[in-house]
């Protein structure tokens, strides 16, 4: 049915690459997936993959709030020339263990969501530039930039740094895309900066590195798509790189918010974990949570996995003047559904 279109999307997020493939671990799980070529609306939906609660919360942040990039929770972790901001655009997000952003959007539509990512590596400490620890890093781009070249204008000024939490460092890697569709993969490897830009690059797992992620989908063969077609099937972030890649580029045209919403997020189900599900080096775990971003319309949407019920907000709906209120909601609860936005509750202190 669509077939050129796949054809499109697959050749052209690996036109020009050409990689020598090494043996790889996986890492854990997680997976984005952006639709940029409809008619309607720029949509991304991301899944969360994790052995244990991440305790998410959904968080709305104001302009005029001050951060400083070297704290976690009452850690320094960069002590010598630690980077501080002021948040410039208020931004919807959804927050990790309280120390981090790992996935949302801005009110000037720039979206980004942290990945893990075993080969992250930011090299040596150079104390000739602002440090900042990893786990903000997705908040810092949202807090200051309106678009991907304004996002990746930002990386070189300062020096992300490693730091851990419940055990886990944060080995990540990051993927933005604004409301004009564009989008950018972005990846730190042996301590340099390692970026993909360009609308092209829709999809995004774990390891390997972004580039031989495109190098292994090119030996696939989707240009006769059917209901007969074998396709890679296991929980592995090369095969739901994949499967991704294949499911996207045969979405239909939508004609509401709602089947473009409903389209990213049943790939984004696709490739999700199933409880029980075994994966290689960390054990079993399942997904978490799903999210799905319309940055054209605002609106960020939120699946918990042991919840029945869809919730979303929207960003218009909320004062991100300076001196508003910061903003939470656990979504944690089997009576939420449908817009949620009315049952934020404010709290005296930034988490971060």
């Amino acid at each position: 049915m669509k077939s050129s279109k796949l054809g499109l999307v697959i050749s052209g997020a690996v036109a020009a690459i050409t990689v020598g493939l090494t043996p790889w671990q996986y890492a854990d799980a997680c997976s984005r997936i952006l639709w940029n070529d409809n008619k309607l609306a720029v949509v991304v939906g991301r899944s969360m993959d994790w052995p244990e609660s991440t305790e998410p919360v959904l968080t709305v942040f104001p302009r005029g709030i001050k951060r400083h990039g070297g704290r976690l929770r009452l850690d320094e972790v960069v002590k010598d020339n630690p980077l501080t901001w002021t948040t410039k655009y208020g931004s919807l997000v959804t927050t990790i263990y309280g120390v981090g952003t790992a996935d949302g959007f801005n009110e000037r539509g720039l979206a980004a969501h942290m990945l893990f990512f075993n080969a992250a590596d930011f090299g040596p400490r150079d104390l000739g530039k602002p440090g900042i620890h990893a786990g903000l890093w997705a908040q810092y781009l949202l807090d200051n930039a309106a678009t991907v070249p304004e996002a990746l204008a930002l990386l070189d000024h300062v020096q992300f740094i490693m730091a851990e939490t419940r055990g886990t460092k944060t080995t990540v890697h990051l993927a933005i895309e604004d409301g004009s569709g564009d989008s950018a993969i972005i990846e730190y490897i042996g301590g340099k900066l390692v970026v993909h830009h360009g609308r092209e690059y829709k999809i995004m797992t774990n390891d390997p590195a972004y580039d031989e992620q495109l190098a292994l989908l090119k030996q696939q063969d989707f240009s006769k798509p059917s209901s007969t077609m074998p396709l890679p099937g296991n929980v592995n972030p090369r095969d739901r790189f994949q499967r991704a890649a294949y499911y996207s580029a045969m979405l239909p045209e939508p004609k509401t918010e709602r089947e473009a919403v409903a389209g990213v997020l049943a790939i984004t189900r696709n490739v999700s974990v199933p409880f029980g599900a075994p994966y290689k080096g960390f054990g079993i775990y399942n997904t978490e949570y799903r999210t799905v971003t319309d940055l054209t319309n605002q609106r960020y949407f939120f699946e918990l996995t042991t919840s029945p019920n869809v919730i979303w907000a929207d960003l218009a709906k909320f004062k991100l003047t300076p001196g508003a209120p910061v903003m939470l909601l656990h979504p944690d609860s089997i009576t939420l559904s449908g817009d949620v936005s009315s049952k934020f509750k404010r709290t005296t202190k930034a988490p971060f």
